[in-house]
Order: structure tokens, then C-alpha cells, then sequence
């Protein structure tokens, strides 16, 4: 009797052999030029036996392996130290590859396509500054021409100028079109990361909620950055600042408008201008520290600056800035320079929420920890299973 083995089921792997060029359009630099020695891997402090980062992500660039990076979390696990660069035998930017392909990665998490624009176009860039820009002062515009705001000459009278609770009213609406705009791309990312080809062990619900406690300590302190070593916790410490200066300022922008923008001028220690002056204060040296860094090219992480990495330091600057000069000309009761000087304020700030908030930079700041969580549930869900 002759026995027949049956041959194991073998599916076949896509493969993009475009991927490499495509990639190169968001920053991606030199990943041919990698041989995979893993030196990258090896003085990695945030890479894990199973998360070979970055040789795994090169290697599936090299390969045209789309979906498959697609659905990686590694990207999301590296805080870009430049490690990996300085230690590479081939002078390759494995830092910068991860990088890019974080930009890549945003761009398939967005069901937009705004990202990809971002991303990928100066030109499409540009437009829609102008178009953004251009938002508040065709709002104002309206409100004027209905009567429903006036300028008021003998005195500064913002409020009457914007009244404060329309104003109020768009940026809720415009915070909230992005918010859902990010929550789409992070439950895309979800769909991705915890894709059964990728995760290769049953998920059960009470994975999610045992390993929540990563995404909420990683959410609020993004503390995994001291994995990188003790050259990076100065950095960890200047970019949780400036979270706690922007999220300050978000809230009152976003959330407590109708508090902080009065036209009464309260004493310097009432709440409403010492916590407006201190996430000020905080955003203003912040950008400046960034776009020098930027400029000298002396870290690694500041030697590739992709027109997306000078787009969030420089509208975060102008936001910062003009929001101050609103209140200079204010208080010195300057009343056209003080509304022309809002109005630029508006245009700036709806640009920041429309191009950072929901694809840009700023997206980072969920993503992140997310990859993280999505990490910890593939790993408890993959142990209990015998894969690890």
C-alpha cells in the first residue's frame, strides 16, 4: 500500500515591486543599499525578540511586502534615537526608513487621502495651506456682511469683532471633523495590526482590557522613550513639555474658548492669562529649540527633515506668536492692529488643526501608543497560545 503525503497549503504572498519607489516619496532614504546584518537590531533599545526592528521593516521594503508592512506595529515601537544609523556598517538611515515609513504607514491608516498629499506633495501642501488659511477670513467675512459681528474703532471690542461663541462653535466643529478623522485612521490601524496573519494566535476580549493600562501610561507619559538610553530622556523630557504646553492650549482653545477669549483684561495672575502665558511660554521656546536643531543637523534625528517634519514646529510657531501679539495689541488698546493680527491668528490655528491634528505630526501622539497596546495584546494573546 503506498501512502500519500499531502503537500501543506501553500498561499501565495503579494509582492510590490514598486513599494521601494513609493516609499522614497515619504522620506524613505537608501533601504536597497541594507544587507541585513542586524547590527540595527542589536543596539536597539526598543526592539523585542519578536519585533527585529528596523532590519524586519528594510527587509519587507526590499521584498515589496505591502500588506505586510502594512500591518506592522514595529514602526510605532522605534523613537527614532539614531542608534541604529550611527552603528550601521553600510551607512544606511535605518532611523530615517522608520521614520518614513511612519509617514507611509499614516497615509494607509487615512481613508481620506489628505495624508498621501501631505505626505507626498509640496504642491497639494501648499493648496491646502492656502485653502485652510483662507477658511476664517471668508467666516468673518459673513459675519460682517449679515451683521452678526462688528468693528468697533474707539476702543478693542474682540468679541464683538468674533464673537467668541460662533467662534467657538467652528473650532469645535473643525477639532471634532479631525478628531474623527484620526479615529478612523487608529481603528484602520487597528483592523491592520490585529489582522489574524499578523497577530497568528486567537485574540480573546479580556486581552484588550488587561493590557489597556499600556496604551493609557504610554498615552499620558510616553515613557518607553528612556528605553532608548540616557542621552534620550533630556529629549523625552523637552517633548513631554511641550505635550503638556500644546494639550494645554488645545483645551483652551478647543475646550474653554468662551473663558479665555474675553475683553476683559484681567490682573496678571488671574488664571485665564497665567496658564495661557505659561503653555505660551513653553510652546514659544519649544518650536525654536526644534527649528534649530532642524537647521544645525547636528543629531541624527535632525539630519533628514522631510517638509512634514518643518511644517508642525513653523505653524506651531505662528500659532504661538500670533496668539501673543493678539494680546500685546490688546492690551494696548490698538484696536485695527489687534483684529487684523486675530484674524491671522484664525488662519494659522485652522491650518495647524486641519493639516497636524488628524494626519500630520500630531497623529503621532495616538499612534504611538497604540502601537504599543497592539504590541502587548499580540504578545499575551501569541503566550497563550505556545508562540512565545
Amino acid at each position: 500500500m503506498v501512502t500519500t503525503l499531502m503537500e501543506p497549503e501553500i498561499k501565495p504572498i503579494k509582492v510590490k515591486p514598486e513599494l521601494m519607489d513609493e516609499l522614497k516619496e515619504f522620506g524613505v532614504v537608501k533601504p536597497e543599499i541594507c544587507y541585513n546584518c542586524g547590527n540595527c537590531v542589536a543596539v536597539c533599545g526598543q526592539a523585542k525578540y519578536n519585533s527585529t526592528f528596523p532590519r524586519r521593516i528594510i527587509h519587507m521594503i526590499q521584498l515589496g511586502l505591502e500588506e505586510k508592512l502594512a500591518r506592522s506595529i514595529d514602526p510605532w515601537l522605534c523613537y527614532y534615537c539614531g542608534d541604529c544609523t550611527d552603528s550601521c556598517p553600510r551607512d544606511a538611515e535605518p532611523a530615517e526608513i522608520m521614520m518614513g515609513v511612519r509617514r507611509w504607514q499614516i497615509a494607509k491608516y487615512d481613508y481620506t487621502g489628505q495624508a498621501r498629499h501631505l505626505y507626498t506633495s509640496t504642491k497639494r501642501l501648499i493648496a491646502e495651506i492656502i485653502i485652510f488659511s483662507l477658511l476664517p477670513v471668508l467666516g468673518l467675512l459673513i459675519l460682517h456682511y449679515f451683521g452678526w459681528a462688528e468693528v468697533v474703532t474707539d476702543s478693542v471690542q474682540l468679541n464683538k469683532f468674533a464673537p467668541v461663541m460662533i467662534i467657538w462653535a467652528a473650532a469645535l466643529i473643525t477639532g471634532g471633523i479631525h478628531a474623527m478623522v484620526l479615529l478612523a485612521g487608529a481603528y484602520h490601524m487597528h483592523k491592520l495590526a490585529m489582522d489574524p496573519n499578523e497577530v497568528k494566535a486567537p485574540v480573546k476580549f479580556s486581552d484588550y482590557v488587561i493590557t489597556l493600562k499600556d496604551f493609557i501610561v504610554n498615552f499620558i507619559t510616553q515613557k518607553q522613550w528612556i528605553s532608548c538610553g540616557k542621552k534620550e530622556v533630556l529629549r523625552w523630557i523637552k517633548h513631554l513639555i511641550l505635550v503638556i504646553g500644546y494639550a494645554t492650549m488645545f483645551v483652551l482653545i478647543i475646550g474653554l474658548l468662551w473663558w479665555f477669549q474675553t475683553d476683559t483684561i484681567y490682573p496678571i495672575t488671574h488664571p485665564q492669562r497665567l496658564i495661557g502665558y505659561i503653555a505660551t511660554v513653553i510652546l514659544f521656546f519649544a518650536t525654536i529649540d526644534i527649528m534649530i536643531g532642524r537647521l544645525r543637523k547636528k543629531d541624527q534625528i535632525h539630519k533628514f527633515s522631510h517638509h512634514s517634519d518643518w511644517m508642525f514646529p513653523v505653524v506651531l510657531f505662528l500659532v504661538t506668536l500670533t496668539g501673543i501679539l493678539v494680546n500685546i495689541l490688546r492690551i494696548m488698546g490698538l484696536p485695527w492692529p489687534t483684529y487684523i493680527m486675530y484674524t491671522l491668528h484664525l488662519m494659522v490655528t485652522n491650518v495647524m488643526l486641519s493639516t497636524e491634528v488628524g494626519v500630520g505630526k500630531w497623529s503621532h501622539l495616538l499612534y504611538r501608543p497604540l502601537g504599543h497596546y497592539f504590541y502587548a495584546i499580540q504578545t499575551r494573546a501569541r503566550q497563550r497560545a505556545g508562540l512565545e
